[in-house]
């Protein structure tokens, strides 16, 4: 069970967001339903760890299995979403993830993948390219920019 719950027109989420970075890009994806960029991630469920919650979440949208770097950021963000209108409590942990042992940067700039009954579009957008890009959360089209050149993981594959 997922921990998130509504009351009347208010939501609680907690969340897990993996950050993937190659090439001074982030991977973004949107879908059918939202006009805007997010990070690949998802609700931590009840009796998960946010760990083993953002290594799932990736497996099952991307179909890899990457390696938690290190937790980045812990935000709470106050928000109303824009396709139900909910006004949103969020907690979200964001993860830096290795992803040198995986083929992800196999499947290009731009792909689309099918998880369930939702098609995820997913691209690898220029930090440069996030202040332009309609992008959530809005704090990391600035806070991408502060995180050390160490962080950028290497695209070698080993």
């Amino acid at each position: 069970m997922d921990i998130t719950y509504a009351v009347e027109q208010e939501k609680f989420n907690y969340r897990v967001c993996a950050v993937m970075i190659a090439n001074n890009k982030i991977l973004a994806m949107h879908d059918e339903r939202s006009p805007y960029f997010y990070l690949p991630g998802g609700r931590v469920q009840m009796g998960e760890t946010a760990e083993h919650a953002v290594v799932r979440e990736v497996e099952e949208e991307l179909d890899i299995t990457p390696e938690i770097v290190r937790p980045l950021w812990l935000n709470q963000s106050f928000f109303t979403e824009d396709i139900d209108k909910l006004n949103y409590h969020e907690i979200c942990i964001y993860y830096l993830m290795d992803i040198s042992g995986t083929r992800l940067l196999e499947k290009g700039d731009r792909f689309t993948l099918r998880e369930g009954h939702h098609i995820h579009d997913f691209e690898w957008l220029a930090f440069e390219r996030l202040q332009d890009e309609h992008f959530y959360p809005v704090f990391l089209k600035t806070s991408i920019f502060d995180l050390p050149e160490h962080f950028t993981i290497r695209t070698e594959y080993e």
